[in-house]
Formats: structure tokens, sequence, C-alpha cells
């Protein structure tokens, strides 16, 4: 009996330290998904962390249609729909990508009790949303030094702005991978989807809770060889609504696959922080 009880006990002190971990929430850029994060993923899961990635409107495996999705409500409802299925006493380290950071922001003002901390690697981070001409210059990708680089669609018609935009193929290694293995930006450019731009481009906040989106505590990855939200670009970004913590990564745009390891050790350095 006795031992059996202290098999019992053994089993609850095992569940209350992974209870006790952090749980990450991992939110990918325009036209990716959830797949981008199997490196750190695995990373923390095999070092017993909770993790959970979500697949936004139209990207991963979510079924909608780019063409479709006209709004950021509605392109960002699975991580809001996932904010809100959380205790209310459920803290997350919530991480962002690239467009991912918009999606972090909107989280931030709805469910601030919920976030330990957001985390933004090579993201918009603009506290509003793309409310004024700065926010476009600062927060969207300029990718015109490297020609005709888009695909875009046009879900309602030919004469009004285009819904959706993908990096064309041959282009996607240049821009947004030139230091991640092969490998990886071959996967990339099997699993990209068409991202919905307007949708993504509508994107604008107001406070939502009283505490209000700056009682947050934020981090901000910075990658230095950035090719899609170049290092100025985040450097205004940071000016303009200080995080508590910048760090610095030497790494394309897709720090997941170019610098996972670092990236990692980031992430969980962002988490003892906030304790």
């Amino acid at each position: 009996m006795g031992e059996a009880a202290e098999y019992m006990r053994d089993d609850e002190e095992a569940a209350a330290a992974a209870a006790s971990k952090p749980h990450f929430v991992l939110v990918h850029g325009i036209g990716g998904g959830s797949w981008c994060w199997y490196k750190i993923r695995c990373l923390m899961e095999n070092s017993g962390y909770k993790v959970s990635c979500i697949d936004l409107r139209g990207a991963g495996i979510d079924p909608a249609d780019a063409n479709s999705i006209l709004s950021f409500d509605d392109y960002n409802k699975p991580l809001m729909d996932f904010m809100s299925s959380l205790p209310d006493n459920h803290q997350v380290i919530l991480v962002g990508h690239s467009a991912g950071g918009l999606s972090v922001t909107q989280a931030t003002h709805k469910f601030a009790k919920k976030i330990r901390v957001a985390v933004y690697v090579a993201a918009t981070m603009l506290k509003f949303g793309y409310l004024t001409d700065q926010d476009i210059q600062d927060g969207v990708p300029d990718l015109s030094s490297f020609g005709d680089v888009y695909e875009v669609g046009y879900g309602l018609g030919s004469e009004q702005p285009p819904t959706s935009a993908i990096v064309k193929k041959q282009f996607q290694r240049l821009i947004i991978y030139q230091m991640s293995p092969q490998e990886d930006s071959t996967l990339a450019s099997m699993l990209l989807r068409p991202g919905p731009i307007l949708a993504i481009l509508s994107a604008k906040f107001k406070e939502e809770e009283e505490e209000g989106t700056d009682k947050v505590k934020r981090v901000y990855i910075k990658t230095r060889h950035d090719h899609v939200i170049k290092p100025e670009q985040q450097d205004a970004m940071i000016k303009r609504w200080p995080p508590s913590e910048v760090h610095i990564l030497d790494s394309d745009h897709s720090p997941f696959f170019s610098s996972p390891f670092v990236l990692f050790g980031l992430l969980l350095k962002a988490a003892a922080a906030s304790v």
C-alpha cells in the first residue's frame, strides 16, 4: 500500500511540474501554417513544455480559400476562439511570426489577462494595427527590390484590390529562407498557401480590456538578415512601441528553420523572465 501511495505521489508531482511549465502558443505568418513551427515544437515538447500551434483561416490545413477571407476578424478567428476557450486563470506565452504579430496584438487587446508574455519574432508589432501611412510603411513588407515577386488573386473581381497573394516559387528561397536548410525551404515551397492580404491589411484594433494591451509584457526578436520585414522596419516598430526586451538573431526571416536552437533558447528566456 505504501508503495502504491508513493507511485501516486510521484505521478501527482510529475503532473504538477508539467502544469507549472509555460504553455506556448505559436502563430504563423502570412501564407504559412502551424507546420512552420515543427522544429520548435519538437524541441519544446521534448523538454516537457505544452505547445499549441494555430492554423489561421485559409492557412495550413484550414480548408478556407484565402480569396473568401475579407476581414481580419475572420482570418484571426481560430486564435481568438482558442484564447476564448482557455480557462480564465490560464496564461500562455503567445508567439507570433511575421504577420502573426498582428494576430498576437489583437489577442493582447482582448485577452490581456490570459497572456503572460507576447513574443514577436520578425513580426509586425503595431499597437492598433494598420491605422496610418506610417503603420503601413513600418509593418508591410516591401519586396519591390526583387522585382515582380507576387502571384495575386482577385476574389472580388479584377477591377477590385487583390484579395490574396503568395511569393512566386522561384523567389521564395531567395527572399524568405535564404539562410535556412534547403530541405526546409523545399518543404515550405510545397506547403505555402496564398495569404488573405486584403483581410490582413484591414487589421485595426481598439482597447477592449480595462488594463489594456500595454499591461502585457512584450519581447521582440529581431532578425538581422531579414528580406521580408527589413531590420530598419523592425527597428521603427520597436522605437514606436517599445517592448521590454529586444533580442537579435543572425537569421533570415524564418529563424524557426535557420536558427531553431537559438530561437528556442530565446523563447525559454522570454518565458522565464515573465515569471
